[in-house]
């Protein structure tokens, strides 16, 4: 899976937002968001209106104006921003991995598809804003990054 820089952008900037909300802070403006997480203001900008039009934030203008988190930080999980920022978890040419379907050497090639989308699903689905804020990941998320080549390039 390649995540991109929208995924990653959006998350560090929600991460912002959610610790941002934690200390009663109203809202964030996008230049502060992009100067916390070094993130390139007008790219951000553009992933900002994607998150508020996918109601994961709402947005102020004025003064006082920014960004805030639409929902607490443990209902947001990192499947949702994917989704809202990317589309799918998983695609093979543009389609859904159950609508993919083979004929002779590759017929059972679907149903891997199928299983890496639902291990995807497995982790972002199950794992909040909250949670990476905290460090207090699921179970089964540590055991995974705990294998012995979990971190190691291939």
């Amino acid at each position: 899976m390649d995540i991109s820089a929208r995924t990653d952008y959006a998350i560090r900037a929600l991460l912002a937002l959610a610790a941002a909300q934690g200390t009663g802070r109203a809202s964030v403006p996008s230049d502060v968001l992009a100067l916390d997480q070094e993130l390139p203001k007008k790219f951000l900008e553009a992933i900002l209106a994607d998150l508020r039009r996918g109601g994961l934030i709402t947005s102020q203008r004025g003064s006082a104006g920014g960004y805030r988190l639409a929902l607490a930080p443990a209902e947001i999980t990192l499947g949702m921003v994917v989704r809202t920022v990317d589309g799918p978890l998983a695609e093979v040419r543009g389609l859904r991995p159950h609508q993919t379907a083979y004929a002779g050497v590759a017929a059972h090639l679907p149903v891997v598809w199928v299983a890496l989308r639902a291990s995807l699903r497995h982790v972002l689905d199950e794992v909040s804003l909250a949670d990476v804020l905290s460090g207090d990941l699921p179970d089964h998320v540590r055991a995974l990054a705990a294998e012995p080549d979990a971190w190691a390039a291939r």
